[in-house]
């Protein structure tokens, strides 16, 4: 019961504050007919519509590209390919241990596990017979 009491006083709480701030001035860009002129680096970053639509008429996808850029190209895709073969190599090494490792361990755990069982079923009539030398 008593919650509902309090969203009854909140209500006109939150009503009264919406009104209020309908009237105040809200915080979004004005619109002017004239835009700000830009200043210091942003003028060297943007240009103007009809020098950019020009650049990309002038370089677009189709164009050739100049041997130096397709040297370059080559060359990035050449290191890349360098770097996963060696990336690779080395994963496959790192894989190609911990397996060798954990056969190793296996072979011994089961070893002196077969040693254990001799051990403990050996009644001392016969001599022992080793399995490994």
């Amino acid at each position: 019961m008593s919650w509902t009491r309090v969203l009854v006083l909140c209500l006109p709480a939150i009503l009264l504050i919406l009104t209020v701030s309908s009237v105040v001035k809200s915080a979004a860009v004005r619109d002017d007919p004239k835009p700000a002129q830009p200043r210091g680096a942003a003028r060297q970053v943007f240009m103007p519509e009809s020098d950019a639509s020009n650049f990309f008429k002038r370089r677009s996808r189709r164009s050739v590209s100049s041997y130096d850029e397709f040297q370059a190209e080559t060359k990035v895709k050449l290191t890349a390919t360098e770097q996963r073969r060696e990336y690779n190599e080395e994963q496959r090494t790192e894989y190609e241990n911990y397996v060798e490792e954990d056969r190793d361990e296996l072979n011994e755990r089961s070893r002196e596990t077969s040693e254990q069982m001799r051990e403990y079923h050996y009644d001392g009539l016969y001599p022992r017979y080793h399995w490994f030398h």
